[in-house]
């Protein structure tokens, strides 16, 4: 095939992870194409985890030795880089957690617990959308069933995107919240942010975006975002497992109360009372993620070096190849976004009436990694009338190749089937 423009140089971003020279079933050579589960990791990660564990391994903030004092630089400093990479405007702003559904049910407790004029109670709304992760639901619900909140959200449209037509019907003046994802995991939708928040703050609503699909794949930016709450997951983006972050607006931190009780989150303790320390050590509860935080740093320096920008361009360039190929599938049905025009690197499809497990056992015999199911996104397979689908999802070290192999296995797939 004729060479894409935008692509990276992945010969030489795959000499970086050391997996993807994994030789499967037969001889076959991994095709690893469930990024938007998890990602691979680089060398540089792996390394930066190892000298972390060999070298400085302590408790952080409280010791006055050697290795308390090295290992608290490195973690505070993963925090210095992660406020980077989002452009926070204050390092403390940036909350470490072990991932991010953490993030978002913290949101979510600290509104429960609330005074005025955040808290949210039978007398207020949150919105949510159709095509959210469980992560972004089961916490709104609940919130809502604890404290009487109704929970509202937006539907889908055929094609896969927001149906916002009734935008103001939605967002009210009873609206507290507003949580949504920025891309979803499932359909590669990029929602239309601006919009969003422009009609919350309107209302006086607190805005939440959920970026686990967008922070590993796009330049983000929580100031030009506009929201008060932006989370997301380390191991979606080249870091470890066990990381998450949720950046936050520092008035908001200051006023809302913690989630967590513990050590390091106080300021002082008596038999009758405590007082806690500022944000962000207000909401990170005993000893936290300190390796795998380094890992993130690690992971952000790797991502940095490469370029946001140049990681999206070559993923659009991708996922414009793959949507083209997929749809010369016979019988293959894209579910979400049938262009790579505000899409990401995730496509969920399913194929005739083969079912998804079906499709990702067999495509797995050939090497070829995918997801199957509902992706945690099970309403969105409720709105389509489908028990399920076969998601494949695409990173910085994907290949055009990659893309003819799925496509190659599907063919294998209908054949299999008949």
């Amino acid at each position: 095939m004729t060479q894409m423009p935008g692509l990276l140089d992945t010969e030489a971003i795959r000499k970086d992870f050391p997996i993807l020279d994994r030789v499967l079933h037969d001889g076959h050579r991994l095709v690893y194409l469930d990024n938007a589960a998890t990602s691979q990791k680089p060398r540089q990660v792996l390394d930066a985890l190892a000298e972390y564990y060999e070298r400085y391994n302590a408790n952080v903030h409280r010791g006055v030795h050697v290795l308390a004092e090295e290992a608290t630089a490195l973690y505070e400093g993963a925090r210095d880089k992660v406020a980077s990479f989002v452009n926070a405007p204050s390092r403390n702003e940036v909350i470490f957690t072990k991932n991010a559904s953490e993030s978002l049910n913290l949101v979510a407790n600290m509104l429960g617990w609330a005074d005025e004029p955040y808290r949210v109670d039978r007398e207020t709304e949150i919105v949510i959308t159709e095509m959210e992760h469980h992560s972004n639901i089961v916490p709104w619900q609940l919130l809502a069933q604890r404290t009487g909140a109704k929970l509202r959200w937006f539907g889908l449209t055929d094609d896969g995107r927001l149906d916002l037509s009734g935008i103001e019907e939605v967002i009210t003046e009873k609206t507290k919240i507003v949580s949504f994802t920025l891309v979803s995991n499932i359909l590669g939708t990029v929602n239309p942010v601006e919009r969003i928040v422009r009609r919350a703050q309107e209302v006086g609503a607190l805005v939440l975006v959920d970026a686990s699909q967008a922070a590993p794949h796009m330049p983000l930016d929580v100031q030009a975002l506009g929201a008060d709450f932006v989370a997301f997951t380390g191991h979606k983006m080249c870091g470890p497992t066990g990381i998450g972050v949720l950046w936050g607006r520092q008035e908001l931190l200051e006023d809302l109360p913690p989630f967590l009780g513990g050590g390091e989150m106080i300021e002082t303790v008596s038999m009758h009372s405590s007082t806690y320390a500022p944000a962000p050590h207000k909401f990170e509860a005993g000893t936290p993620p300190v390796a795998q935080a380094v890992g993130l740093g690690a992971a952000v320096d790797y991502l940095t070096a490469i370029g946001m920008d140049k990681i999206a361009q070559h993923e659009h360039a991708i996922t414009e190849y793959a949507v083209r190929r997929l749809q010369e599938v016979p019988d293959l049905r894209i579910i979400g976004p049938v262009t790579a025009e505000d899409r990401g690197a995730a496509i969920s499809f399913v194929l005739g009436d083969i079912h998804p497990h079906d499709v990702g056992q067999v495509l797995d015999e050939q090497g070829i990694a995918v997801r199957v199911g509902h992706h945690c996104a099970r309403p969105v397979c409720l709105r389509y009338g489908i028990p399920a689908t076969t998601r494949a999802s695409f990173y910085l070290y994907s290949t055009p190749g990659e893309v003819d192999a799925l496509v190659d296995g599907l063919e294998h797939v209908r054949n299999f089937f008949g």
